[in-house]
């Protein structure tokens, strides 16, 4: 089983930034590189939704409309680390923000669909508010 654990979280005004990062431990043998890997949010009466995502080995990166420009998406290989930098951050960005990891290996495409995701971590609460 992998065990992904989400932290970085807080309250920010609007403008403001905010790093999240996502650790991730697994099976003997489990090779985080080998793992396309995402992060989503789920807002208030709102679906959860891909914020970014990244293939294994580095690959595709996508970002939707909504965040392109203001979000960054990393992953630290040696560390097990998927990171994400928020800049100018808006109220709408106020969400419960969760990594996930891809159903299987070598995928170096990326996926915004929820249902491609087998395992999810707990999430960190993020607000923007004046």
């Amino acid at each position: 089983q992998v065990q992904l654990v989400e932290s970085g979280g807080g309250f920010v005004q609007p403008g403001g930034s905010l790093r999240l990062s996502c650790k991730v431990s697994g099976f003997s043998g489990f090779t985080f590189d080998y793992y396309a890997i995402g992060w989503f949010r789920l807002a208030p009466g709102k679906e959860r939704a891909a914020v970014s995502c990244i293939g294994s080995s580095d690959g595709n990166i996508y970002y939707p409309d909504s965040v392109k420009g203001r979000f960054t998406i990393s992953r630290d290989n040696a560390e097990n680390t998927l990171y994400l930098q928020m800049d100018n951050l808006k109220p709408d960005d106020t969400a419960v923000y969760y990594c996930a990891k891809y159903k299987t290996r070598y995928y170096t495409d990326t996926s915004d669909d929820t249902k491609d995701y087998d395992s999810w971590g707990q999430g960190t609460q993020v607000t923007v508010s004046s």
